[in-house]
């Protein structure tokens, strides 16, 4: 696989970074390339909330350091998705001010796929 079929709009649903697994939020996220072919990341997740972040791909693994603010706080993380198919990434994340003790869960599934999430 390469970085340029990464490209593209996906459908997410995760958990936060907390003991229980449960899907706690929905969303997007958009990957497109910068001119030196790193990965520019968009997600919006529910109905307010938008994340941005910057990285690389090696070896079928999406790294993603990302960041955003509420409330005039920065909160800033990195994601990490093993890339399945060019049309499905399963990873885990972690930010700064998150629960240490458990890492967040994310699936994507790219929005014109035939695949579906387990």
């Amino acid at each position: 696989m390469t970085i340029r079929e990464l490209v593209g709009s996906y459908t997410i649903e995760g958990s936060n970074q907390e003991e229980s697994n449960q899907i706690t939020y929905r969303g997007k996220l958009d990957l497109t390339l910068d001119l030196n072919n790193r990965i520019i990341a968009h997600w919006k997740i529910g109905h307010n909330q938008e994340q941005n972040g910057s990285g690389f791909f090696k070896d079928n693994i999406l790294v993603i350091n990302f960041n955003y603010e509420v409330d005039d706080l920065v909160f800033k993380g990195v994601a990490v998705y093993r890339c399945l198919t060019k049309d499905v990434l399963e990873g885990f994340w972690s930010e700064k001010h998150g629960n240490p003790l458990y890492l967040g869960t994310e699936q994507a599934v790219r929005t014109n796929s035939l695949e579906t999430l387990n």
